[in-house]
């Protein structure tokens, strides 16, 4: 049985919940311990950067965005340069289109990744645990990959939106990108070019209330196979969860900041020196919670290697295997969750 088959036949969460709210079905109840929404997690912060100072060339900001890369894999931009009013439009015009009747949201089935369903892309086997989310996922750039047939018209605001939103999100992207290539002893636009075209899919996610949430993940623990992620969260619900120091370290919102997170092209690019981070969110009892995360990547044909400039005395040899984008992530999708990087000692 194929993957889109198994798809279909597993039900919208929201509307599950607003049948029987204070029902889980078993497989979204996780059994083994080591996936534990409540492990205590460590007390620290993740870093903060200042994206404009970067931009501007501040060498102290510019040092600690390096460290963030390198030990963390995560950070929090702010002046970052997006409107407030960009932010919260996206926000509250995503929540109009969740409220809408099932039947409504289920005119954009999902097909090739993109439209609106359950969250499973990587279903395997009617056995596999289910994360507790509905996703809306679309193309954004290059423009020839939209499918504007996936792009809701209600609320009828919400593609000028999204495009809105989008466009300023990229800007972003590409501006941290022109960053890390610097950092990586390059030219500024080196990163770009290597690229080919920063491909940019934007997946809005929507957690319902769960009645168990020590028993059940929004989304499993994973990394992304992505050059850099952006994500936005809600202001007032923390549920994002890195992996740190054996432990699951919550990434608390800032009002209009971004979290930004290094996927595994970069991780590869790097010869691991920055780092793509295990990452996952918890659910929630009483709130639902709202997420949106742009994923920026290369194209299909970009072959990955670790670049000679970033072997050096700390990483005397190449790490990781070479391997054509398409082919790195077909085989993250093959196997779920093990999603990081082929590292030359892997079988």
């Amino acid at each position: 049985m194929g993957s889109e088959e198994m798809t279909t036949s597993v039900e919208n969460v929201q509307e599950m919940v607003r049948k029987n709210p204070s029902s889980v079905p078993e497989r979204f109840l996780i059994i083994n311990n080591d996936d534990n929404p409540n492990i205590s997690p460590v007390s620290s912060d993740v870093p903060v950067i200042d994206l404009s100072s970067v931009c501007d060339g501040n060498e102290d900001e510019i040092k600690k965005l390096d460290c963030a890369c390198a030990d963390w894999g995560f950070f929090q931009i702010i002046n970052h340069g997006i409107a407030e009013e960009v932010l919260h439009g996206m926000k509250n015009t995503a929540a109009e289109f969740f409220k809408l009747p099932l039947e409504e949201k289920n005119k954009y089935p999902p097909k090739d990744i993109q439209g609106y369903g359950q969250a499973q892309s990587f279903l395997t086997s009617k056995e596999q645990k289910l994360d507790w989310e509905d996703v809306l996922m679309l193309f954004i750039y290059p423009l020839s990959y939209r499918k504007l047939d996936y792009w809701p018209t209600s609320p009828p605001e919400l593609k000028d939106v999204i495009q809105t939103y989008s466009a300023e999100v990229h800007k972003v992207g590409e501006r941290l990108l022109r960053v890390l290539s610097v950092m990586m002893g390059m030219d500024k636009d080196t990163l770009l070019e290597m690229h080919k075209e920063v491909m940019h899919a934007l997946r809005v996610n929507y957690y319902p209330p769960c009645p168990m949430p020590e028993r059940v993940l929004g989304v499993s623990a994973h990394s992304d196979s992505t050059s850099l992620t952006i994500l936005m969260q809600d202001d007032d619900i923390t549920a994002l969860q890195i992996r740190r120091d054996d432990g699951w370290l919550p990434i608390k919102p800032i009002p209009n900041a971004l979290v930004v997170n290094i996927g595994d092209v970069i991780e590869i690019w790097s010869n691991g020196k920055y780092r793509s981070i295990e990452h996952r969110a918890i659910t929630n009892k009483y709130k639902a919670r709202t997420s949106f995360a742009s994923f920026l990547t290369p194209t299909p044909d970009v072959e990955l290697e670790p670049l000679d400039q970033m072997v050096n005395p700390l990483n005397p040899q190449k790490l990781y295997k070479k391997i054509k984008y398409y082919d790195y992530v077909s085989g993250s999708l093959e196997k779920k969750l093990e999603t990081k990087p082929l590292r030359k000692d892997a079988n």
